[in-house]
Parts: structure tokens; C-alpha cells; sequence
């Protein structure tokens, strides 16, 4: 991402961390998520690369999610990438994503409500804890929509669903997964 965007979007985190009462401390953006020169062979065009799995800060409250092997890792959800075709963004998703499509799967992550309650039954489950309310931890692959089977107790903790796994295209709301008839597991 380049150094103007992640200033700007640094400034309006913490802006709207202090209105609403949150320390700046809690929102400081991790040293992974600060301006850092691109690898060699990376694609300068922020439009066309994702922001991978996400960076779980050192000064997060929440404890990183625990190594599972019953679970497939955000490492391979990261795997997509995105072109443009006649003039619009599509998604390119790497096989082993492309295999996971309509198979029921594990994922592991934190919850973040799309509603109040504390029962959810449609939630969005995320790589790292979301720490701003108005941003997300990484790019839309690490992000999957969720809708459950029952409600699931709301936790800022993290969580393991499993359910119907589905590699979305052209998602009206930007999307590139979504968990269906999911349940929670231990």
C-alpha cells in the first residue's frame, strides 16, 4: 500500500479512535503495516494485489490464533489475486482454493457482528482481531462472511466454524468467501 494511504488511513483510525474514547495505543499500526519498500517483483499497483492474510499487531489485547492443522490456514485463503478484465476488477484464485469451493471445511478466527446480540447467526470471521471498527486487517482475503446453522455466542476470542465453503465471484458486496449452514467447534 503506498505511504500517502497508509498515513491517511493511520490519521482516520485514530481520529475516529478518539471520538470514540479509545487510546491511541490501541489503534498504532503495527511496524509490519508501515510504509516498507515493495519486494522485488511485487506489483506497484495497489489495485491489483491483495494485502494477504493480515498482521496480527504486537500490541493487540487479543492473543494470535493457536496453530490447528484441522483448519485451512489464511496462508492459503491469501492466495488469490486480482486483474482487470474489459475494464473491471476480477478475482484469480490459486487451486487449492479453487478445490476447497463447495466442500465443507474448518476456518479459524475472530468474529466480528454484522448486527447486535450476543447470538450470531450471520457474522464475518477475520484473520486478525479487528482493533478499529472502521478497518480491516488485511484485504478481502482475509475476511470470510459467515452464516450459521444456530447462533453462535458472540466472543472477541478466537473461534472455529465449520460449514459449506463457497469461493464467491463478482460478490455485489466484494466478497470472496462465504461459510454457509456453519457450526461452531471446539
Amino acid at each position: 500500500m503506498p505511504t500517502d494511504l497508509l498515513q491517511a488511513r493511520r490519521r482516520t483510525c485514530l481520529r475516529l479512535g478518539a471520538a470514540l474514547g479509545l487510546s491511541p495505543l490501541m489503534l498504532s499500526m503495527p511496524r509490519q503495516l508501515q510504509a516498507q519498500p515493495a519486494p522485488a517483483g511485487a506489483d506497484a499497483n495497489p489495485l491489483t494485489g491483495g494485502h494477504g492474510e493480515g498482521v496480527h499487531s504486537p500490541l493487540s489485547p487479543f492473543a494470535p490464533l493457536p496453530k490447528r492443522d484441522d483448519v485451512v490456514p489464511w496462508s492459503t485463503l491469501a492466495q488469490v489475486e486480482q486483474r482487470v478484465e474489459k475494464s473491471r476488477m476480477v478475482q484469480v484464485y490459486a487451486p487449492a482454493i479453487l478445490a476447497l469451493n463447495q466442500k465443507t471445511v474448518r476456518l479459524q478466527g475472530f468474529m466480528a457482528p454484522l448486527d447486535p446480540g450476543e447470538r450470531q447467526t450471520h457474522f464475518l470471521l477475520t484473520s486478525v482481531p479487528l482493533t478499529c471498527a472502521f478497518c480491516t486487517p488485511g484485504g478481502a482475503e482475509s475476511i470470510v462472511q459467515v452464516r450459521t446453522r444456530t447462533p453462535i455466542r458472540y466472543t472477541m476470542e478466537g473461534l472455529v466454524v465449520e460449514g459449506r465453503f463457497h469461493v464467491l465471484q463478482n460478490d455485489t458486496f466484494g466478497f470472496y468467501y462465504r461459510l454457509t449452514d456453519a457450526v461452531a467447534v471446539r
